[in-house]
C-alpha cells in the first residue's frame, strides 16, 4: 500500500489507520511512505497498530520511504526496531 499524503497527523491518522488494516487484512504487507514529508506521534502510533496486525496474522510488516521526522519519534519512543525501513 502505497500511502498518498504529505503528513500524517491527528486530523488523518484514523482514517489512514483503517486504510492500512484493511490492507493488512487483505494480504498486503509492504507499505511505502515516501510521499509523507510530515508526521506527529499519531504516526508512529499508527505504525505500532499497524505492526501489531500484522504480527497477529502470522507476518511481518515492510515499511519503506519512512520520513526523518517518523524515524526520530521512533527513536525517541524506543520503538525504532518496530517500525524500521526496510
Amino acid at each position: 500500500m502505497k500511502l498518498d499524503v504529505a503528513r500524517i497527523s491527528n486530523d488523518n491518522a484514523a482514517a489512514l489507520l483503517e486504510q492500512g488494516l484493511a490492507a493488512i487484512r487483505g494480504g498486503d504487507v509492504a507499505f511505502d511512505l515516501s510521499e509523507v514529508k510530515d508526521c506527529n506521534t499519531a504516526a508512529v502510533a499508527m505504525l505500532l497498530l499497524w505492526q501489531r496486525e500484522a504480527g497477529a496474522r502470522g507476518t511481518v510488516l515492510h515499511l519503506t520511504g519512512l520520513p526523518a521526522n517518523l524515524k526520530s519519534l521512533a527513536q525517541l519512543y524506543g520503538v525504532a526496531a518496530l517500525v524500521n525501513d526496510g
